[in-house]
């Protein structure tokens, strides 16, 4: 019998999030002079925020170039942001490398088909209620949330809870 994702928790090291559908609800305002806006959720911020000052690393790869949404990243703290990856597996390996990080350690969360090979790489493929149904079938888990309205802070939380490192404000 498959383990259920719940017993990979205790595991996470590491976070890896796609931006649109994942960070954001997918959709895009465009302005007059053409500037692409996205709308990210609070709360994801803080949970991201808040499992970096506990010392879990996090990594954002995206196929989206939006420097608006590298500069709310760093604003985080988040310092591994890889924008404009056509090839999200090969940007994937070389950030385990460079951190040397074993792939069972890792939970990733995307939304669509550009994220499907290297979800199939990581410890525990977590993915948006909203996700398009390729994805869906390969993730251990399937937040209750949409993508870009909580989803990323659902996995965060589950995470530190089990680790017992959720609201200890240390």
């Amino acid at each position: 019998m498959e383990k259920s994702y719940k017993e990979f928790l205790s595991q996470i090291t590491t976070f890896i999030f796609d931006v649109d559908g994942v960070l954001t609800d997918g959709s895009i305002q465009i302005s007059s002079n053409g500037d692409l806006l996205r709308t990210m959720d609070i709360k994801d911020g803080y949970a991201m925020k808040y499992a970096r000052d506990k010392g879990y690393t996090i990594c954002i790869i995206s196929g989206g170039k939006n420097e608006g949404v590298r500069l709310r990243l760093k604003g985080l703290g988040i310092t591994d942001i890889y924008l404009g990856c056509p090839d999200k597996v090969e940007q994937m390996k070389e950030f385990f490398e460079v951190y040397d990080i074993n792939p069972e350690e890792v939970l990733y969360m995307g939304d669509d088909l550009p994220d499907l090979y290297a979800m199939k790489k990581v410890g525990l493929p977590c993915c948006p209620q909203d996700a398009a149904p390729e994805i869906k079938e390969i993730s251990r888990y399937v937040s209750h949330k949409k993508g870009g309205k909580g989803c990323v802070r659902d996995v965060i939380e589950q995470v530190l809870k089990v680790q017992g490192k959720w609201n200890d404000h240390k």
